[in-house]
């Protein structure tokens, strides 16, 4: 039997036996591999791409895309999270003007939005680091990560901005825990609000 193309399609020729069903079924089972796989979600391939070769490309309803990689499944393609209320703030503390929002981009990539103001109007100040809040558990970093963040200019302060961190996985100090969002200002007598507009990588 002949084989044509890139995949290697195995295809009768005129001196081959007339075996059409083992024929079809040696083109199908050639053929599958390169075909574009389809399920619902993650959850089906999970369960049933399992085994899939390398190379493999899979799509779910939403038009996630996946291709089997030697170290794994990769993602080529997926739609943007809706934005996830899902930051903890510490008391005395509350959302400002700007909705505060949490969405992951390609399962390692975070983005961030919103503004925190105390609940009393009094200004964010600290002679150190100030304990905002904490993002959930599934969206903490590998390492600390840190981003310059803008604030109000109101008052006395000449400073727009300031230092945002979070505390990364198993870590710890004198102002929080892993998942921990801390804010540094060095202005005169603090601000009336942080905005955390800013971006992170889990790993």
């Amino acid at each position: 039997m002949a084989t044509i193309g890139y995949a290697d399609l195995p295809v009768p020729g005129g001196g081959d036996g007339p075996q059409v069903v083992a024929a079809l079924a040696a083109l199908a089972e050639a053929v599958d591999p390169h075909l574009v796989q389809h399920v619902a979600d993650l959850a089906e391939r999970n369960a049933t791409m399992a085994d899939a070769p390398v190379h493999t490309v899979v799509t779910a309803n939403d038009g996630t895309t996946w291709i089997k990689t030697a170290s794994g499944w990769s993602t080529v393609w997926e739609p943007l999270q809706a934005w996830q209320s899902t930051i903890t703030l510490n008391t005395g503390l509350e959302e400002g003007v700007s909705e505060l929002g949490l969405r992951l981009k390609d399962g390692v990539h975070v983005y961030i939005r919103g503004r925190i103001q105390r609940t009393d109007g009094q200004l964010i100040y600290d002679a150190n680091a100030v304990n905002l809040g904490s993002v959930p558990s599934a969206l903490i970093p590998a390492e600390l990560v840190t981003w310059t963040g803008s604030c109000s200019m109101a008052g006395a302060t000449t400073d727009a901005s300031g230092r945002l961190e979070i505390l990364g996985e198993g870590t710890s100090n004198a102002y929080g825990v892993a998942g921990d969002i801390l804010w540094w200002y060095q202005g005169t007598d603090g601000t009336s609000w942080v905005d955390l507009a800013g971006d992170y990588w889990l790993d």
